[in-house]
C-alpha cells in the first residue's frame, strides 16, 4: 500500500472564507472515495490546532500501490476538485509519499 499525505497553507483571506473553503475541500476531496480505482481511503482534517502554524489542513489518502496513485492524479474527478477547490486557495502545499 502507498499513503499519500499532503498539507496545505492556504491563501490569506477572512476566516469565515476560510472555513467555507476548507469544508469545500474536505467535501470535494472526501467525495472521491469509491470513484477512484485503487484509493482505499482519504481523509481531510481541517480542525488544526494553533500551534499548526505551518498548515491549515491535511490530506491522508491510501492507495493500493504506485500505479494507483498515479491515476488518481490524474483522474478526472480528482482533477476537478483540485482545480476547483484546491489549487485557488493555497499558498503552499506540501507532499509525502511512501510505501506502508
Amino acid at each position: 500500500m502507498v499513503r499519500h499525505v499532503i498539507l496545505w497553507k492556504l491563501k490569506e483571506m477572512p476566516d469565515a472564507e476560510k472555513a467555507a473553503v476548507k469544508a469545500g475541500i474536505q467535501t470535494g476531496l472526501e467525495g472521491l472515495t469509491g470513484q477512484i480505482p485503487g484509493l482505499l481511503e482519504l481523509h481531510v482534517y481541517t480542525d488544526a490546532l494553533p500551534s499548526s502554524a505551518n498548515a491549515d489542513l491535511m490530506l491522508d489518502a491510501v492507495f493500493t500501490d504506485a500505479a494507483a496513485l498515479q491515476g488518481y492524479a490524474v483522474h478526472p474527478a480528482h482533477v476537478a476538485v483540485a482545480n476547483g477547490k484546491v489549487r485557488p486557495y493555497t499558498a503552499v502545499r506540501t507532499c509525502l509519499d511512501f510505501t506502508v
